[in-house]
């Protein structure tokens, strides 16, 4: 299916959501260190529910060992000054989908790494900063899934 990757994630709810999200879809979550919570933080176990366990889940050190051990298709990062709105990809299973963290967005040195494939944004009205992260992972995902025929679902 696709891999959600969390660069640097800071607060627990959001990746115990994004758990949740890999389990009901068939993602694979790759979190990427160093993170801003406890994997065992009660917060991350309550948002991560009784699906946890079904999430496919792994923590990388650092962007470059994610990248080295990754055998995605194609390296999407999503950024507010992408150059493509999402809903104009032709996504496919194999993709792998790179979010910042919450407070600042996918840094500059991570954005254009020579492997990311493109940059893609989620529309938003002008005077906002941004989306929610683990709303963005899952708007992305589900257009993604939908786009080739929701592989996988009963």
């Amino acid at each position: 299916m696709f891999d959600i990757v969390f660069y640097r994630p800071e607060i627990p709810p959001n990746t115990g959501n994004a758990m949740r999200l890999a389990a009901v879809t068939g993602c694979r979550l790759h979190l990427i260190e160093p993170l801003g919570f406890d994997m065992e933080d009660a917060k991350l176990r309550r948002a991560g529910m009784d699906y946890r366990d079904r999430a496919v889940v792994s923590v990388h050190p650092d962007v470059g060992a994610w990248h080295e051990t990754s055998e995605a298709r194609r390296v999407l990062a999503f950024t507010v000054d992408g150059e493509t709105l999402y809903t104009e990809e032709d996504f496919a299973p194999g993709d792998a989908f790179v979010f910042g963290p919450e407070s600042v967005g996918l840094p500059p040195e991570v954005r254009t790494l020579p492997w990311i494939t493109s940059r893609l944004r989620l529309p938003m009205v002008p005077g906002v900063r941004s989306i929610n992260l683990s709303n963005s992972a899952a708007i992305v995902v589900y257009e993604a899934w939908r786009q080739n025929g929701f592989i996988g679902s009963r």
